[in-house]
């Protein structure tokens, strides 16, 4: 049964019984029965529009799948897991690193970056000290042979 019909079963106890709106008790039931009865058509219109929503989200998702079939050949899930492997160093995007500098004037720390580092030098925006880096002991070992 559903909610609409539910109400109308009360509303005819309330008739049977003679619930009239004249006395207090009828006014009360009936303004009850009414409010009941809005619930129930909000409730069925939400039913609806869940139906809908639904049938449409299985349209987008028939899309999805017709769309991987086209794009990967198959309905294998595991196509997707073969697009990127963690341990595969071509599939990292080059992410920009950062080194902390201590400035040897003025005792403060930068961060600069790596295109930064490899320009060689770079001035202290505090205190305006010029600083200069050595690559080349940067890039080689403890034995002193590139890495």
């Amino acid at each position: 049964m559903t909610g609409s019909e539910k109400v109308a079963y009360l509303k005819g106890l309330m008739e049977g019984m003679k619930l009239g709106e004249d006395s207090d008790n009828g006014k009360l039931f009936h303004a009850i029965a009414d409010v009941l009865e809005s619930m129930a058509e909000s409730l069925a219109d939400m039913e609806n529009d869940l139906d809908e929503l639904s049938e449409e989200l299985d349209c987008v998702c028939d899309d999805v799948e017709a769309l991987e079939e086209c794009v990967f050949g198959d309905d294998d899930d595991d196509d997707w897991d073969d697009l990127y492997d963690e341990n595969d160093p071509d599939d990292e995007e080059d992410e920009p690193q950062f080194f902390e500098i201590t400035c040897p004037s003025c005792d403060k720390t930068i961060t600069i970056d790596e295109d930064v580092l490899e320009l060689g030098s770079v001035q202290c925006p505090n205190c305006g000290e010029m600083m200069e880096f050595d690559l080349y002991d940067a890039e080689t070992d403890e034995d002193g042979e590139d890495e």
